[in-house]
């Protein structure tokens, strides 16, 4: 399959899927009467933010696919998808704070896993989950805060 193609296609698909999650979990009433710490950014933030990172991680699972697609770093990618798109609709959806606080600690593991498991066989493709890193581990500490405080 064409390279440009796989990375077409990667792209779209989590940029897509993304969207669509985040489409049908919008913060509603329920969000706005949480008790949020004053580091807690303003909702137009997350869209822009997210779509940045969407491309990237796309373009790094693309990359991982088509040169090292039986590797732990391949594995670590697809199990940190599954456990970003959990995490909305746990959240957001269900209003279950707690259960979204597991799942955002394990996709901060899974993305650090990542990151170690593709830094000797394709560095371009850890220092793009680098950002996203930074990011979930700040959304970590605000899931958390908002589960304390609530």
């Amino acid at each position: 399959m064409n390279r440009t193609v796989v990375h077409a296609v990667f792209i779209a698909a989590v940029l897509g899927i993304g969207l669509l999650i985040g489409i049908n979990n919008i913060p509603g009433e329920w969000y706005q009467s949480l008790t949020k710490p004053a580091f807690n950014p303003p909702n137009w933030i997350f869209a822009p933010v997210w779509s940045i990172l969407y491309v990237m991680i796309g373009l790094a699972g693309a990359r991982i696919f088509l040169d090292h697609r039986h590797t732990a770093a391949m594995r670590l990618w697809f199990a940190q998808m599954i456990l970003n798109f959990l995490w909305s609709p746990l959240f957001f959806g269900m209003q279950d704070i707690s259960s979204a606080l597991i799942v955002i600690i394990a996709l901060v593991i899974a993305v650090a896993g990542f990151v170690v498991a593709s830094w000797q066989r394709d560095r371009l493709s850890a220092l793009l989950f680098l950002p996203y890193l930074a990011w979930v581990a700040f959304a970590t500490l605000l899931n958390g805060s908002i589960f304390l405080m609530n």
